[in-house]
């Protein structure tokens, strides 16, 4: 059930900055942040703010988190009407990123924002009381606050996988004079994200103490879930495992026998479910950039341009032939995640460079894909919310932590659990019972080419079953980077993809292209020193 109102009414009441923003001394007679907390609901609602850039999706252009996830990594190519189509996603996609770039600029300032509000609700939530209010009790306090430090440490998680170092700042900026910082390193903005996971996972509930409104905020096994993600990411494996096994012991999750209903609005903010992005189909939506819709663009931007049952999309993040070739024979997960339109649907508006393929994760297509799709309102009301952290993705997370701890056997455990329900899942599609064995007894395409081999190693096995789990789902670039195997994955998907792709591509280079550079209005804005190799 969708039930945050992600709030943007009060972006101005908080003075907030990013670094393009703008400061207004106070004036007689215009409201102060001070007068907006008159109330517990007050304060609920500045929190309900914070989660808001989270969902924008739309400033300059477009710049949904998937335009990097997916698209720069071998999971995707741009798609949309040709090549100039979006052609910032097209100098992403293939290495050809500038500092110019409006979806990097806009990525950007959205997650900054998002810090930035998250400070001003810490600066003032802290030390709010509400003597004569029974319904401010420290509990409903200390779950508005792990809120609040949750969101900041997502905002600043998610900046720091894109372009490393930031100017951090934990407190509001008021003055002009603080407009500018240099950026501070990434060890330090890893200890903040961590300090701020803690104090979330000190203060949130779990997800069955939550009330049914309140699906969707953030809860305890969010913030650790962030935590087993934050050290895997750090490759320090043994907290990395502490906080999975927090997470699996808490018995909050488990993964749901359709694997597909998982992108469907039947299943949004499931038992799977961890954490996702809650959008929402309202009326007064309609296009104007940054919080002029509640909904997603994201079903309009993946759907086919050619009509489908009558629909019709723009086409973009289009899955890969390595992604699909990916897949082991039988894998049911294959068919939800991508979409072949049959014959009749395929339409040379829909064709990108020799690719048919749709995302049916983020279509909203009928369970065929033969003719019908759910009705958009309107484009900017796309209300299937954004699954950002699901069970199978901390059972992975978990398994590669331990392998990476030397338990081989413990990570083929939570690794095989992953298998299973997509075993099951395929068998009742139609699949033979034989199908998806446990690990070791399988082979695989790795990374989608080359000849059918058994996996070499536990990591090995993981990486691959990452990929087809969560396929299109905008993890693979991350797990790329992360792993230290794009620019070997990268290259050999440049010489292996269909001609008409590849030929575009500009070679990967270590060491320049794991991060992507700082925007240069920013650093007009505020001096600092670019990435390197851009």
């Amino acid at each position: 059930m969708k039930s945050i109102k992600l709030a943007v009414l009060i972006a101005g009441a908080a003075g907030l900055l990013t670094g393009c923003a703008w400061i207004q001394e106070p004036q007689p007679g215009k409201q102060q942040v001070k007068d907006f907390f008159i109330s517990p609901s007050a304060c609920e609602m500045n929190v309900n703010a914070d989660y808001a850039p989270l969902q924008w999706e739309l400033d300059e252009t477009y710049f949904s988190e998937w335009f990097i996830g997916d698209i720069c990594s071998d999971d995707a190519v741009k798609g949309g009407q040709g090549i100039s189509d979006m052609a910032m996603a097209y100098d992403l996609e293939n290495f050809r990123g500038n500092a110019d770039n409006t979806i990097l600029l806009s990525y950007y300032r959205a997650n900054l924002l998002g810090i930035a509000r998250c400070n001003s609700s810490l600066e003032w939530l802290s030390d709010m009381e509400f003597p004569d209010d029974s319904t401010w009790t420290d509990a409903y306090k200390n779950r508005l606050l792990g809120e609040v430090y949750f969101l900041r440490a997502y905002y600043m998680f998610r900046l720091l996988r894109v372009f490393g170092a930031f100017p951090m700042s934990t407190e509001p900026i008021k003055e002009t004079t603080k407009w500018r910082m240099a950026r501070t390193d990434v060890p330090t903005i890893y200890a903040q994200i961590e300090s701020d996971l803690l104090q979330a996972n000190s203060k949130l509930m779990l997800k069955s103490q939550m009330a049914p409104a309140d699906a969707g905020r953030a809860t305890k096994g969010a913030a650790q879930a962030m935590l087993l993600k934050t050290f895997l990411y750090r490759g320090e494996y043994a907290q990395a495992k502490a906080w999975g096994d927090s997470v699996i012991s808490s018995g909050e999750y488990d993964l749901v026998a359709d694997y597909a209903v998982n992108f469907k609005l039947e299943g949004e903010n499931n038992i799977e479910s961890v954490f996702e992005i809650q959008y929402v189909n309202e009326d007064a939506s309609d296009y104007g950039g940054r919080g002029g819709t509640r909904g997603t663009f994201t079903t309009i931007l993946t759907r086919a341009r050619a009509q489908i049952g009558g629909e019709e999309g723009w086409g973009f993040n289009k899955p890969s032939q390595s992604l699909y070739d990916e897949f082991e024979d039988g894998d049911a997960r294959r068919d939800a995640t991508i979409l072949l339109p049959p014959s009749q649907w395929q339409k040379d508006d829909d064709n990108y460079l020799g690719n048919h393929y749709l995302n049916r994760k983020t279509g909203l297509y009928n369970e065929a894909g033969d003719g019908s799709a759910y009705h958009l309102a309107h484009h900017t009301r796309g209300d299937l919310n954004n699954k950002q952290i699901r069970y199978a993705d901390v059972l992975l997370m978990y398994a590669e932590a331990c392998a990476e701890s030397g338990d081989a056997t413990t990570a083929a455990t939570y690794l095989n659990m992953v298998r299973a329900r997509a075993r099951d899942f395929a068998i009742s599609k139609g699949a033979d019972p034989s199908v998806l064995p446990d690990y070791p007894g399988y082979t695989y395409k790795e990374n989608g080419f080359g000849t059918a081999a058994a996996p070499a190693n536990i990591m090995a096995a993981i990486r691959h079953e990452r990929r087809v789990e969560l396929g299109m789902e905008a993890h693979r670039w991350f797990d790329l980077v992360r792993w230290g195997i794009a620019d070997q994955v990268m290259n050999n998907y440049r010489a292996n993809e269909k001609e008409e792709i590849t030929e575009h591509m500009y070679p990967f280079v270590k060491g320049v292209h794991e991060l992507f550079p700082l925007p240069t209005k920013e650093i007009e804005l505020n001096p600092m020193e670019q990435n390197p190799g851009y």
